[in-house]
């Protein structure tokens, strides 16, 4: 065999489905950026992926390209009175002086979650009992990982017996293949609620707010979409001083804001050239969030892979915009009348 032929099949081609269910994780991140809380960022699922694959190693005969997250439950960690949530802080231990540390306020929830990796798989790890060892490798090593800031737990001894075990399946062949496929997967992820993108909705909002109002802006239409809105409309009775009657504008689905990744605020900085930096082998550069919508939506009523799956991508002249995409297409009117 010549060396060519070698490193191409040394190299992850073939296309596959991992499938890692009911992981529970407790103490998760809840404060996923400065303005919302909740559910985890993405980004902490892609740096999850991408930590995964280094530890693994190229021995193991993987490559990762994308991460779809469907939550079965979710608990956070907050005591409430009525309108009000307050996070449950620990208690740090007192100075040398004897007065009280400062608090810094760190949320946290407990999940459980269904991972859903699109990977390539080497050659070698195509067949049944290889790929049940690479299944059982993963799962290995994630138990010893954190996720989203959180410890992964094991499952509980009654659950063992009747939960959805962890698979890895080869990507089928053809369109109708591929959809049956990816429709009994999502079967297995349910019941649950799986975050997708909705950048088109704030599209959208921007251009209708801005025919009223020229200089709204996206910060506007984000916000608009991020609240409960509540208007006055004419009641029955329309004499003069009569009361009126208070409406809630409706949401098109389970809409909420979410972070997807960072925008750049500097030039790239050699390595080593910033002070104090976490690693002095890598070109640094000041970011700052950067925030769009997302959609929670039942994992049955998802059409293709693409709609649930996120990946990393840049964005720019220079790559100055590092975010988390994901190309979920919703249902049109159309779709909806032939359903």
């Amino acid at each position: 065999m010549s060396s060519e032929a070698m490193n191409t099949a040394s190299v992850p081609q073939q296309p596959a489905l991992l499938l890692l269910p009911r992981i529970r994780v407790q103490n998760a991140n809840a404060i996923s950026s400065p303005m919302t809380w909740g559910f985890p960022a993405m980004t902490a699922f892609l740096g999850m992926m991408t930590a995964l694959e280094r530890r693994l190693g190229r021995e193991a005969g993987i490559a990762f390209r994308s991460v779809g997250v469907v939550c079965n439950a979710f608990e956070a960690q907050v005591t409430t009175a009525g309108y009000t949530r307050a996070f449950h802080l620990t208690r740090n231990p007192v100075l040398a002086d004897g007065s009280t540390a400062g608090i810094v306020e760190e949320g946290r929830v407990h999940l459980e979650l269904t991972l859903v990796f699109d990977v390539l798989l080497r050659t070698d790890k195509l067949g049944e009992a290889q790929r049940q060892t690479l299944v059982d490798l993963v799962v290995h090593t994630l138990a010893g990982m954190r996720l989203a800031g959180g410890s992964v737990m094991p499952a509980p001894h009654m659950a063992r017996a009747r939960r959805v075990k962890p698979t890895l399946e080869l990507e089928a062949e053809g369109d109708a293949n591929k959809s049956n496929q990816f429709r009994q997967l999502m079967r297995r992820c349910l019941p649950g609620f799986a975050l997708v993108s909705r950048d088109d909705l704030l599209r959208q909002r921007l251009e209708a707010m801005q025919v009223g109002n020229p200089g709204a802006s996206t910060l506007d239409a984000w916000l608009d979409l991020s609240r409960w809105n509540h208007h006055a409309v004419p009641g029955a009775d329309t004499t003069e001083g009569s009361p009126c009657d208070w409406q809630t504008d409706a949401r098109p689905g389970w809409t909420v804001p979410i972070p997807v990744g960072y925008a750049a605020l500097s030039a790239l900085h050699p390595a080593g050239t910033v002070a104090n930096a976490r690693d002095v082998h890598t070109p640094f550069r000041f970011v700052e969030t950067i925030w769009s919508m997302g959609q929670w939506v039942s994992p049955h009523r998802l059409k293709t892979l693409d709609d649930l799956v996120w990946y990393a991508g840049t964005e720019g002249d220079e790559s100055d915009v590092y975010r988390c995409c994901n190309n979920y297409a919703p249902e049109t009117m159309a779709d909806t009348a032939i359903a």
